[in-house]
């Protein structure tokens, strides 16, 4: 049932992806001025991106429970001005609970509500390149980091923290409503079978409300994962840019492996979905999630420029393919119909384990004086959420019967 306007789904949900998420996951390329203007430490400041992705996550389970009722649209509206709002207030605080509570409340509350419900309603629009669909609708988290990212290194340089906080808040709100105009509902409800290269066997029967969810093996199989993925990644991804400034790199270079990341992962998104359409998602989710452990580590041994944009290519590569394929697995566990909850309640788990990313670098940091635990830790966290992927249950090689009709 692919109808043209699914890709126009897409197109807009990768656009508000990139704005939203590139707003709120800057704050890396802030740390170092604030730390310099304020005097604030930089696991107080790394600690409203916590904050933040611990709110993201109940708020996550919220918004796409609700979605499930209303639509994807009135969800994102709001969060355009909850996210407006939590950057303008940020950008005033004088005081680190006041920009705890208005980046880690009111931008996590907002950076909650993009995730689940526009992937929700994407995957309601395809029977056939779910993964593809996803992985290009999160497209959007890839570029933002090649151009939000630096926009807001630049800003910051010519006129300061605040200001540059400032107009982020104003332009990423003025541009996200007119998009979210465009996300609509799929016009019926599909058939409820997994995707043609599906490799897990779905959950029978089908959970129809949040408490028969919770009672099903693959969604705590499923968030574990999605966890020990988050929590690998988030320290790494949060401090590298201060570790590179550490190693002698100027801001603006530093900010650029960001950049090199997220175009790596634009790559990743294309080919990851491809490759999970033609030979399985859990296949493609396991390579990956060893491959992303060994880049963590590779960190270890790097001091040089041109070493951290060849590890950035290749960890932007490996998580940014593998992030939008944990929502095909739920789709085909789970079915169309509680899309939303699955969603929200995986990204919960999800954000919770990018919480202890920042705060956990910024304490291991101001602990020992460098970032070498972080890599470490974080590896092994990395390697962990690949043995766990090996216990999504198999699909069931059953033949089919002689008189069946092709999907």
């Amino acid at each position: 049932m692919e109808r043209h306007y699914g890709w126009v789904i897409v197109a807009a949900g990768a656009v508000i992806t990139c704005l939203a998420m590139g707003a709120m996951f800057a704050l890396p390329v802030y740390l170092q001025p604030m730390a310099d203007d304020t005097g604030w430490s930089r696991a107080g400041i790394s600690g409203a991106m916590t904050v933040g992705f611990i709110v993201m996550g109940v708020g996550g389970f919220v918004w796409g429970t609700l979605t499930d009722r209303i639509g994807a649209r009135p969800v994102v509206l709001i969060a355009a001005v909850l996210l407006g709002l939590g950057l303008f207030i940020a950008s005033r605080a004088n005081d680190l609970l006041v920009f705890q509570f208005a980046y880690g409340g009111l931008v996590g509350a907002a950076g909650g509500a993009f995730f689940a419900p526009l992937i929700a309603t994407t995957l309601g629009w395809f029977d056939r390149h779910r993964s593809l669909a996803v992985s290009l609708v999160s497209l959007g988290g890839g570029v933002a980091p090649m151009t939000i990212t630096p926009l807001a290194t630049v800003l910051i340089e010519n006129y300061g923290w605040r200001s540059a906080m400032l107009m982020t808040s104003i332009a990423a709100t003025l541009l996200i409503i007119p998009a979210a105009f465009l996300i609509r509902r799929a016009p019926t409800v599909q058939r409820d079978a997994p995707s043609p290269a599906s490799d897990i066997a779905p959950a029978e029967p089908r959970p129809a409300n949040m408490a028969a969810i919770f009672r099903t093996p693959q969604f705590f199989i499923l968030a574990g994962v999605f966890f020990l993925c988050c929590a690998a990644h988030s320290g790494p991804i949060f401090h590298t840019v201060s570790y590179a400034m550490l190693c002698g790199a100027s801001a603006l270079a530093a900010a650029s492996i960001y950049s090199v990341e997220g175009f790596a992962g634009l790559f990743g998104r294309v080919i990851f979905g491809v490759l999970a359409d033609r030979l399985g998602v859990k296949r493609v989710i396991v390579v990956g999630l060893v491959l992303q452990a060994a880049g963590i580590y590779a960190y270890i041994y790097v001091s040089e420029l041109q070493h951290f944009y060849l590890l950035a290519a290749v960890l932007g590569l490996v998580y940014g393919g593998v992030m939008p394929l944990y929502s095909v697995l739920a789709r085909d566990y789970f079915g169309p119909n509680v899309m939303g909850t699955v969603l929200g309640g995986i990204t919960m788990t999800s954000s919770i384990g990018m919480a202890f990313g920042p705060v956990g670098g910024g304490w291991l940091y101001d602990t020992y004086g460098d970032y070498h635990w972080l890599y470490v830790a974080s590896a092994g966290v990395g390697l962990a959420a690949a043995a766990l992927a090996l216990a999504f249950p198999p699909k069931r090689r059953d033949p089919a019967p002689i008189d069946a009709v092709p999907a």
